[in-house]
């Protein structure tokens, strides 16, 4: 009996640290993307992971504006055309300028891929299917088992004076009902099965006390909450736990600001491609 009891607990213990691995694997996550991108995960996302005890790897490939085709052509060239921003497992942020998408792409074992169409075009499914499939090709030649997805962005603030807004007549709910259809039959045609609804999530947020607007210039995102937010439903989307609840508040933002904001994310991750009103979150 005692020659079992010390076999059992020899191969407890062999198998233990294994487990206890498996329970911190690193997450690595690239987006193509642009400014848009950057809102949503270059502050906030690995906070909301190390939280939660998850270790990551997040890169950001950023060009200001940058649209699909213009990836495309990017990749086609083999251009060092990026500012490749790289927060380590550490949460300490890193850049390098002219980097191509192939060295990014060789960089790390990335389990996770997103893309995104430049906010003007986000709209117009034409714009997407004339670049995306190259796109998704050309990753996937690359980093065969990444998880790809599309990153859903927000529509305009209703006071926006970027030129874009012109293609939705100058109307928030137009674009966003714009961008839900036209990511949702992107998704479909593409096979991409997997949105990071954070243009939902930042429209349910703006059903709340915290208004219509969360923007710093009538595009990008506010500082606090509005990167927040997308943060919130990159987090819940990838990682499949829920976000209400999660610990990690940035500075200057209040706890009913970071309850609001993780019902936005939350609800948008259920409903991806429909607002969720938060008429409690107003009292």
């Amino acid at each position: 009996m005692k020659r079992f009891s010390a076999a059992l607990l020899l191969l407890l213990l062999a198998v233990l640290p294994v487990a206890g691995a498996a329970q911190h694997q690193v997450v690595r996550i690239l987006a193509i993307g642009n400014s848009f991108s950057q809102d949503a995960v270059e502050q906030n996302l690995h906070e909301l992971a190390a939280a939660e005890e998850i270790p990551t790897v997040i890169g950001n490939m950023y060009i200001a504006g940058c649209s699909l085709e213009r990836h495309v052509n990017n990749a086609r060239e083999n251009k060092a055309a990026y500012a490749y921003r790289k927060i380590g497992q550490d949460g300490r942020k890193v850049e390098r300028k002219r980097v191509s998408l192939e060295e990014a792409l060789a960089d790390e074992a990335w389990d996770y891929i997103t893309l995104q169409q430049s906010s003007p075009f986000s709209g117009q499914y034409d714009t997407y299917m004339a670049s995306m499939p190259e796109l998704i090709d050309y990753v996937l030649s690359h980093a065969p088992h990444a998880t790809l997805l599309i990153h859903q962005t927000w529509a305009y603030a209703p006071h926006s004076t970027h030129k874009g807004f012109a293609n939705y007549d100058n109307d928030q709910m137009t674009m966003y009902r714009a961008i839900t259809e036209a990511v949702r039959k992107a998704s479909r045609k593409t096979g991409i099965k997997r949105v990071i609804p954070a243009g939902t999530a930042i429209q349910n947020a703006r059903t709340s006390a915290l208004g219509d607007d969360l923007t710093r210039d009538g595009f990008h995102l506010d500082l606090v909450t509005g990167r927040y937010i997308a943060a919130c439903t990159w987090f819940e989307t990838l990682f499949g736990r829920p976000v209400i609840g999660n610990a990690y508040r940035p500075q200057k933002m209040t706890e009913e600001q970071q309850r609001i904001a993780q019902q936005a994310a939350h609800a948008a991750v259920r409903r991806p491609w429909r607002i969720t009103p938060l008429g409690e979150a107003k009292k």
